[in-house]
């Protein structure tokens, strides 16, 4: 009979930490933990597989529910306990897991067995009746908001009314004769809201909390994280139940989060918050602001080292064992009951680029992992983090507010204080910080779509904090300090008021919040990012080029340590100034001779810009792109620009207009731009190559270096249009090479991004020195889909899973892909040395950098800022390789 249900315990379990895609991360480490005989309360997790069916049939089957009985019957047997019964009752936890954290997925539900008769067993068991109904209210308010759907503002007021009627300022300072009344108000609240009473058998509480765990994979939130983190829908997510140990109960009890090490800076020392007297959501959830757990001197007395000692001495040596046992930084919640200690999850914690880094490589140096593993432990994307301005220190700072540095990095940007207001903002091209009192998984749309996060409540490893930090987001916390307005949409801090839209900016490293649009500064990288940068390198396949049109692109580059400028937008040197308005002179030229005495002009600037790029780059290849676009492009649009242009020019109005709508496009992308345009006006061609040749030479002479250019043929359908311009650059070459008494080596090349030139690859290489993938017109013409209007109905296709990955983002490695494999084994068969690389921003993405790799290109290249990257992930594809 297949297997739906494994079951767990102190020493035994019938699954381990191999099985995260069938058991999820939750079940698979708690199977683990408990196989390695560690302090965990016996329970049970049913699979992914059992969640897939049961949304393939729309409904659990029988074989899954009697496994689930069976289970259930061993959970009982090993905690000596009964579910449902009127005496000694066995209470439960429901969480989701998947194999991957999801912050999108359902929230967990605690305390799941209570009833208006177990919990007067549960008081009669515990001996402490106020205990009981604090449990019992919390276990109404999570399920009838999470599994019933009641608004959660519902019950927030009921607790609020209750503590100002009984002059309490916190939830454990109400008596048993409070509690009775709130949990007597939330059931009739339940009533009114949803016309249903809340249910009192166990076994209905138990199975409606599993089928909803289940269709909270497809929940929007859930399905927005899997689009934004590329998770696939198949996977679904697995479900743990688990016998409840109560940190509730006393001030010998507890709850927390621990993380074996800093997860913001990566110091290896315990790092986390708890509660005492408080359950598992009271730490996540930042409706109470914890306390630490290791002693701080402006918190004297609060620190777990200080209240609970004993407890605090076994978690930081179940600490350190679980970091051993699994390599890695573990996130560790943890109860403590009347004194004991019990673990409740563990699994790799998230952590900040900056803490990755320094973790992955203290671990190899300590042996704990290799120097491969360590370079597999870094998410190449979330380098992101690291490349991107910090504030300069050199700016003066109004501080308005102070709260927690839950994820570092800074962010300026307009105040929001809703999701759909930052989305909407992100939309208009606006930077927001959303503002919140604090987030939930709700909130995820908002917070991927603002730079930054700030909170009034929560701690460390509140909702906020872990999503933002796996954003890469800073991310202020706990800004008790300030007050949210939300019916005025404004923040009252430091005795100013601030509306929605004025500016703020965060310092994540510092907890500062900042009036005002403060400026940045570039990060310096050094330390735990260079070796880490050098161990990549060591490893990698691939060489790693930029796209680089400016010589500050260059030098960003250069500095990021590029192998080489991949491609150069010539045409983006014409858009700014004096040359925009000789280039449209050019264009309005009616004659080739005409265009020629303009080109003259146009030549020497062209050819300074190239001797900057070459001398910038110190020997590394520079590859340039002819001129591309439409010649429409450099010309304005509307009558009263066309007529200002004409009169800037001194050209006749009437004949600038002619020649705009001779020049119009019904569709420019196909229209006539790159070769075509070399082939009608090759004029422009020749200058450029002329420009390219001589500032190579003079590059070469002034510096030493061996200059090997390599001019790019774009948009290139036929061989005849290679072959015809090749001629031409040919001829060019000869005539400044004989003018300058200098040889040379140049390379000719052609962008493959149509997939006409992907078929005849075999035969266009016979005129090509290499092959340039432009993938992003590759993609735009293999699914007939402008990248411009995409995102009218691509994030539709994410959302209804059409397609699961945006290919503009990630290589269609199926379609696009499939183009890219045709002319690699064409153009090498007809050239079997033909150099090969990616231009497109797919150059910069590290699961389309794998795909690159297997195919054996030799380089990729992509935006300066993400050559970090894409060394790092050029590493870990040569390294998955060879681990295969």
């Amino acid at each position: 009979m297949r297997k739906w249900v494994y079951t767990f315990a102190d020493g035994m379990a019938e699954g381990s930490a191999a099985d995260v895609a069938l058991l999820g991360g939750k079940g698979a480490n708690l199977a683990e933990m408990s196989r390695i005989g560690l302090p965990v309360p016996p329970g049970f997790t049913i699979t992914t597989d059992a969640c897939n069916r049961a949304l393939q049939d729309g409904e659990i089957s029988k074989r899954v529910r009697d496994q689930v009985d069976a289970a259930l019957r061993h959970c009982e047997i090993m905690s000596g306990k009964k579910f449902g019964a009127t005496s000694n009752p066995l209470v439960v936890s429901v969480r989701s897991g998947a194999r991957v954290s999801m912050p999108g997925m359902m929230d967990t539900v605690l305390n799941l067995g209570l009833n208006d008769e177990t919990v007067e067993a549960l008081s009669e068991q515990s001996g402490d009746e106020r205990f009981a109904y604090d449990t019992y209210r919390r276990f109404i308010q999570m399920y009838a908001t999470v599994v019933m759907g009641c608004d959660h503002g519902l019950f927030e007021d009921i607790l609020d009314e209750a503590r100002e009627s009984a002059g309490a300022l916190r939830d454990n300072e109400l008596d048993v004769d409070d509690l009775r009344k709130v949990v007597k108000a939330y059931k009739h609240a339940i009533q009114d809201d949803l016309d249903e009473t809340f249910p009192q058998d166990p076994k209905e509480q138990l199975w409606r909390t599993v089928e909803a765990v289940f269709k909270s994979w497809n929940n929007p939130r859930a399905v927005t994280y899997r689009a934004l983190h590329n998770i696939p829908v198949e996977w679904g997510t697995a479900v743990t139940v688990q016998a409840m140990v109560f940190g509730n109960s006393g001030p010998n009890s507890a709850t927390g989060v621990a993380f074996t090490r800093n997860p913001s800076t990566g110091e290896n020392i315990l790092f986390g918050e708890f509660l005492v007297d408080a359950q598992g959501e009271d730490v996540v959830a930042g409706f109470r602001t914890p306390d630490p757990l290791s002693i701080v001197s402006d918190k004297p007395g609060a620190s777990m080292q200080e209240r609970l000692p004993e407890s605090y001495k076994t978690l930081i040596s179940l600490a350190n064992d679980l970091e051993q046992h699994f390599g890695d930084m573990q996130d560790i919640e943890f109860t403590v009951e009347a004194g004991r200690l019990w673990l409740l999850q563990t699994r790799a914690g998230k952590r900040t680029a900056k803490a990755a880094i320094r973790i992955a490589i203290e671990m190899a140096n300590n042996n704990v992992i290799t120097r491969q593993t360590a370079l597999m432990r870094v998410d190449a994307s979330s380098l992101d983090q690291l490349l991107h301005p910090s504030i300069d220190p050199n700016a003066q700072r109004k501080i308005i507010a102070s709260g927690l540095p839950a994820s570092p990095g800074a962010a300026c940007g307009e105040i929001v204080f809703s999701s759909a207001d930052a989305v909407a903002a992100k939309a208009e091209g606006r930077s927001v910080i959303l503002v919140r009192p604090e987030t939930s998984p709700d909130d995820i749309h908002g917070m991927e779509a603002a730079v930054g996060i700030l909170t009034s409540r929560g701690g460390m490893t509140s909702h906020a904090a872990v999503v933002a930090r796996g954003m890469g987001k800073p991310c202020i916390t706990g800004a008790g300090g300030m007050r949210i307005d939300k019916h005025n949409k404004a923040l009252v801090a430091g005795g100013v008021m601030l509306r929605g839209g004025d500016y703020l900016t965060l310092d994540g490293n510092k907890g500062q919040v900042l009036e005002g649009k403060l400026p940045m500064v570039d990060s310096e990288l050094s330390g735990d990012f260079a070796t880490l940068m050098a161990w990549s390198d060591a490893e990698r396949r691939l060489k790693v080029r930029t796209n680089a049109d400016t010589p500050t692109e260059a030098k960003v580059a250069r500095n990021f340590q590029a192998d080489g400028i991949g491609l150069c937008r010539t045409e983006h040197m014409f858009t700014e100034g004096e040359r925009s308005n000789i280039m449209r002179e050019m264009i309005v030229a009616e004659s080739e001779e005409e265009r020629r005495a303009v080109l003259d002009r146009l030549m020497p600037m062209q050819r300074s810009d190239f001797i900057e790029l070459f001398e910038i780059m110190q020997g590394q290849p520079v590859a340039i792109r002819l001129f591309d676009p439409p010649l429409h492009e450099f010309l304005p649009k509307d009558e009263d620009s066309i007529l200002k242009s004409a009169k800037a020019l001194g050209i006749d109005g009437a004949k600038m207009m002619r020649r705009v709508e001779e020049l119009r496009e019904i569709n420019p992308m196909l229209g006539n731009r790159g070769v075509r345009l070399a082939i009608c006006f090759p004029e422009i061609a020749e200058m450029q190559t002329r420009a390219i040749f001589e500032a190579a030479i003079l590059a070469g002479r002034k510096s030493g270096e061996l200059v090997v250019p390599e001019i790019v043929v774009p948009l290139v359908a036929y061989n005849a249009e290679l072959e015809y311009i090749r001629a031409r650059i040919d001829k060019v070459a000869d005539d400044v090479m004989a003018a300058h008494d200098q040889k040379i080596e140049y390379l000719v090349g052609c962008i493959i991004e149509l997939p006409r030139a992907a078929i005849r690859a075999e035969l266009i290489a016979q005129s090509a020195d290499f092959f340039s993938f432009g993938t992003n017109d590759l993609t735009q013409t293999t699914l007939g889909i402008s990248r411009d209007d995409a995102s009218t109905f691509l994030s539709t296709y994410l959302r209804k899973g059409v397609i699961q990955l945006d290919p503009f983002i990630n290589l269609d490695v199926e379609g696009v892909g499939e183009l890219m494999r045709i002319a690699t084994e064409r153009g090498r068969k007809a050239k079997p040395k033909l150099l090969l690389g990616i231009t497109g921003e797919h150059g910069g993405d590290p699961t389309s950098i794998t795909f690159c790799d297997n195919l054996g290109l030799d380089y990729v290249s992509c935006s300066p800022y993400r050559v970090p990257i894409a060394r790092l992930a050029a590493a870990q594809a040569a390294i998955s390789k060879k681990i295969q």
